[in-house]
């Protein structure tokens, strides 16, 4: 899938390296404190800072850290996709990342999706579901969720090549209530349609809807829910960021799902930010997941 690079001491990896048996062959190691991108590094975070108004008091202590210089490096595609955040906190590795990275072009919010995957293939596609946001926006208007809707959309049509089919979730499927969270759940999916035809993205968008409508092709039934969406969901878009993230979390630990994440959307660049407990099949999991954002698409899908 790609070639690894690593950030930090080279002196410090090659330690771990040894004390765990691990072969370092076909990985590059940098040690941004005394890389020789420092100079070219800092003259462009310092023209960003001056267009974009950037609040990074010291340029090249900044780029003494990985985040900042694995970011320039994405930037100048030294590095094709970039995964950060197992050994500090969240703000930290998402921070220049935010700063520096332009926006997609149908997306001014960035978010976060989760993706979730049994091998059991009864749901989403092929076992696979893209829940968002998971991890940045705590509460989301009725235009970041359109973006949020978008974004996660269109990743999940690039790993899987499957149409996405955009379930927007709310407590009650298809209701008059007039609640604020279920009337933001409407005005988003009337906003990421409207947003998906003038752009001509492939996707169904359905909402509100419960989760089991969304899911479950009986149950949509029961409930009098049509469409290509109804019980066939493979994108998931929460209304907070309260209900992301304890769903997720939910089915990951009773239901034995493979998660990874969290996969940054509505950048120009595939990252990833992972937390700081994550195991080492978390990291290689969002790396796989990266890693293949970076390949055109049409190279993924043989059958293209």
């Amino acid at each position: 899938m790609g070639a690894p690079i690593l950030l930090g001491s080279r002196r410090a990896i090659k330690e771990s390296a040894a004390r765990l048996s691990l072969d370092l062959k076909g990985i590059r190691i940098i040690e941004p404190a005394t890389s020789e991108d420092i100079p070219a590094f800092t003259a462009q975070l310092e023209q960003l800072r001056q267009d974009h108004g950037l609040k990074i008091p010291d340029i090249r202590e900044a780029l003494r850290d990985t985040g900042y210089y694995a970011t320039m490096m994405l930037l100048n595609a030294q590095a094709d996709a970039l995964v950060s955040g197992a050994t500090v906190a969240d703000t930290s590795a998402l921070r220049p990342l935010f700063q520096i990275i332009p926006r997609l072009e149908h997306v001014e919010t960035p978010s976060s999706l989760m993706i979730l995957d049994w091998d059991e293939r009864k749901i989403g596609t092929d076992g696979s579901l893209f829940l968002a946001d998971c991890g940045i926006i705590p509460e989301p208007t009725a235009e970041q969720l359109c973006d949020i809707a978008l974004a996660t959309a269109m990743i999940a049509h690039h790993l899987t090549n499957d149409t996405p089919r955009v379930a927007m979730l709310s407590y009650s499927s298809k209701s008059n209530s007039q609640h604020p969270s279920i009337v933001k759940m409407r005005r988003a999916t009337e906003l990421a349609r409207a947003k998906a035809a003038a752009a001509a993205l492939p996707m169904e968008i359905e909402g509100e809807l419960q989760v089991d409508a969304a899911l479950d092709a009986t149950f949509a039934a029961a409930k009098h829910i049509e469409g290509p969406v109804a019980g066939h969901a493979n994108v998931l878009i929460f209304p907070d960021l309260n209900s992301g993230n304890i769903a997720f979390k939910l089915i990951q630990l009773l239901a034995g799902a493979n998660t990874f994440g969290q996969i940054i959307t509505g950048l120009s660049r595939p990252a990833a930010e992972v937390s700081r407990g994550a195991s080492a099949h978390d990291v290689f999991g969002a790396a796989a997941v990266v890693g293949c954002q970076a390949i055109d698409r049409r190279l993924l899908h043989a059958t293209l």
